[in-house]
């Protein structure tokens, strides 16, 4: 999964438009997007688009953030449409997933799906209370199938008057940020870069994917349909790195009993296979 599209769940007309795309997930949103007033006739929608789901995308849905009272509701209305997943907003850490999952665990055998079956996406650094949960997530739920970091909320909760300028994050969210990444690998889940708000700048659009890339994020949520193939081919390894890759994988098999090896001047060792054998897919 390289590309999570937001999608405003009252919105079945950019629902539409977006399933059109090569988005590997969309995220049907019921929290952000959707007005207080707007908050019935979304969950509405939103099972609609579930239950009337083509293509080869996977459906999650952003419920609205536990503090609010309103996720059991979100639940009762979607999950009958049996998505793939559900997206927690301004989650503080395991316990919020492990709520989330005794939930799902009940509204998944009232729907007769498999148990199990539904994933949680936690956006977990939107609040500063979040930041101090980070290294709760390992073990917490098999249904954790991802981290995303979001710099938006946590500004407000920090009461900044801006998270970035000139295309680079303040301080404080490079720290959110890099303390998800690293949560993320710790629980061996997916770690989701946050959206790029600059809407017509694909150029740092795709600078910004390929640092998340390089830097071990393997997915990013969207928040425009054009950002989809840009994003996805962000993330796929360039010609010189499937090249070294491949030298590396050789080096290896010729070489079958040995950790160390030099190539081309470099030290390479298990790691460095590890490493190659992800960038072929192998």
């Amino acid at each position: 999964m390289r590309s999570m599209l937001f999608v405003p769940g009252d919105s079945p007309r950019k629902f539409e438009k977006a399933s059109e795309g090569n988005a590997d997930a969309l995220i049907i949103d019921v929290e952000d997007s959707v007005v207080a007033d707007k908050k019935d006739e979304a969950r509405k929608l939103t099972l609609a688009m579930l239950k009337g789901r083509r293509g080869p995308h996977q459906l999650y849905v952003r419920v609205n953030a536990l503090d609010t009272g309103m996720t059991l509701t979100d639940l009762a209305a979607v999950m009958p449409g049996v998505p793939d997943g559900i997206v927690l907003p301004k989650s503080s850490g395991s316990d919020d997933v492990r709520q989330l999952a005794l939930w799902l665990d009940a509204f998944e055998a009232a729907a007769g799906s498999a148990a199990g079956s539904t994933r949680i996406v936690c956006v977990a650094t939107e609040t500063a209370g979040s930041i101090f949960g980070l290294g709760t997530y390992k073990n917490c739920s098999p249904r954790l199938a991802g981290l995303m970091w979001g710099a938006e909320d946590l500004a407000a909760s920090l009461g900044a008057t801006e998270n970035g300028s000139g295309g680079v994050f303040h301080s404080p969210y490079r720290l959110a940020r890099d303390m998800c990444l690293i949560a993320a690998a710790a629980a061996e889940v997916t770690a989701i870069d946050t959206v790029f708000t600059d809407i017509d700048n694909l150029a740092g659009l795709e600078q910004e994917t390929r640092i998340a890339r390089r830097d071990g994020f393997s997915a990013k949520a969207l928040i425009h349909p054009k950002h989809v193939d840009v994003v996805n081919a962000a993330f796929e390894p360039t010609a010189a790195e499937r090249a070294w890759a491949e030298k590396i994988v050789a080096a290896f098999a010729s070489n079958p009993n040995l950790g160390t090896l030099r190539l081309d001047g470099k030290m390479i060792d298990k790691p460095h296979l590890r490493a190659a054998r992800k960038v072929l897919g192998l």
